[in-house]
């Protein structure tokens, strides 16, 4: 039987198209993805997350047992409520996961991760934490509603008293703060501004149809596909996996390997394949042309033959974008194998569009 979020009866209400996302029943749209796509690009849409799983870390060495896990750097959260964006790697350097934590106090972290990779996260997480002495609790009772668009700040706090609005107002980029129950983030998978919002799941559908009242329209599982990649963000077992370093999946800037004394799970096999050369990269590409990019596609390049990971129409840029993994070296005259025609493509920097503008080039 699939998993329902706390959110599931308004969805219903909305007439939402549900499918299963990884075991659990989620909308993929409400009716049209594009219009659902530009309202974020445009406006302000919300998107029903609570499959991901929120686990709260607690112990007196919980600072040293992330240390160890993730390949960025913890020592960086310093202020409470800042968040960093970070992969948890094997010994061989493959990703098990890509996640976001946030530093409460120097005894309580909260982290983010994946919902089709909860069970393995937990187990991993669990295997270590022995050692440190850590807690962890994963966070069931809360649901979890992202709110993204130029508009969204501003609806979002207005929903709230004075003192708590100018403070939600104010809030950094990667930064979350306790606000009149909630849990308030300034983080988003869609490459808009905008809030991911941790609710009590018993307030769960009250604070929905509050966003429903002050104009926020809801956005399904679609949506939120083409807008994470027209921003080029990975997806994980799409993008990146355990087969894959963040080196390979552009991900190099989240890997911090000084100081050299900090010693994380997968740092050796990193340096290793720093020092070797990265065999592999990712890159992006558009289709000018007719047709588009999908996952598995051949990718022709005179370096070997690569792969479309993540592929789509692109609402914004109105053509078909992608990201792929090509051999270093593979150089820009490229061609994507679309039903047996090698179809050009050209080689771009992504993000593809930034601020719901498209980036300069694509």
């Amino acid at each position: 039987m699939l998993k329902k979020t706390p959110l599931h009866a308004a969805h219903l209400a909305a007439n939402a198209k549900m499918v299963d996302f990884g075991g659990w029943e989620m909308p993929l749209n409400y009716g049209s993805q594009l219009e659902e796509h530009h309202l974020v690009r445009r406006g302000a849409g919300m998107f029903d997350v609570s499959h991901m799983t929120v686990v709260d870390l607690h112990g007196e060495r919980v600072r040293a047992f992330l240390s160890e896990l993730l390949a960025n750097d913890v020592a960086k959260l310093k202020v409470s409520g800042k968040a960093l964006y970070s992969c948890m790697l094997t010994e061989q350097g493959g990703v098990i996961d890509d996640l976001i934590v946030y530093f409460q106090d120097e005894q309580f972290f909260r982290m983010v991760v994946n919902a089709a990779t909860r069970d393995k996260d937990l187990d991993w997480l669990a295997r270590h934490a022995t050692r440190f002495g850590v807690t962890l609790t994963e966070r069931r009772d809360l649901a979890m509603i992202a709110v993204q668009g130029p508009d969204a700040r501003r609806l979002v706090a207005g929903l709230f008293g004075a003192e708590t609005r100018a403070r939600v107002e104010k809030l950094g980029k990667f930064v979350g703060a306790e606000a009149e129950g909630l849990f308030v983030a300034r983080t988003g998978y869609t490459g808009e501004d905008g809030f991911e919002i941790m609710v009590p799941e018993t307030r769960a559908i009250e604070f929905w149809n509050q966003l429903l009242a002050v104009g926020v329209k809801p956005a399904g599982l679609g949506a939120r596909d083409t807008l994470r990649l027209e921003a080029g963000m990975n997806l994980y077992g799409q993008d990146m996996d355990e087969t894959v370093s963040p080196f390979e999946a552009a991900l190099a800037w989240t890997v911090a390997l000084e100081p050299a004394t900090r010693h994380f799970i997968g740092r050796d096999a990193l340096v290793r394949q720093k020092s070797a050369g990265v065999p592999r990269e990712m890159i992006g590409i558009v289709l000018d042309d007719k047709g588009v990019m999908r996952h598995g596609q051949k990718v022709l390049t005179p370096a070997g033959d690569g792969e479309v990971l993540s592929g789509t129409f692109s609402p914004t840029l109105g053509k078909s974008i992608a990201l792929a993994r090509v051999p270093v070296g593979a150089g820009e005259a490229l061609q994507v194998d679309i039903r047996g025609k090698a179809v050009p493509v050209r080689r771009v920097k992504f993000p593809f569009v930034r601020d719901g503008k498209p980036q300069p080039g694509i």
